[in-house]
């Protein structure tokens, strides 16, 4: 699902939506309960989705660091192990 899409749906999960090429000013609502978001409530959404999306990476990849460290192997190990 596109940042667009995640956005409207998460400030509107019940609205039912369409655009062109992830411009906010093609979005034709079909359904929508009270006021249509803006643009920049839209644009502040995405870039909050992004952070989370960033910060869950970085857990993970913490995460995956430390299990590593603690079984003793190195990232190339456990490759081979999965492989």
């Amino acid at each position: 699902m596109d940042y667009l899409t995640k956005a409207i749906k998460n400030l509107q999960p019940s609205a039912e939506f369409s655009f062109n090429d992830d411009d906010y000013s093609t979005i034709k609502w079909d359904i929508l309960k009270g006021n249509a978001p803006t643009q920049k409530e839209i644009d502040d959404e995405i870039k909050r989705i992004k952070s989370n999306e960033k910060n869950e990476a970085e857990t993970k990849l913490i995460a995956k660091s430390a299990l590593l460290k603690k079984l003793g192997i190195t990232e190339a190990e456990a490759e081979l192990l999965l492989a």
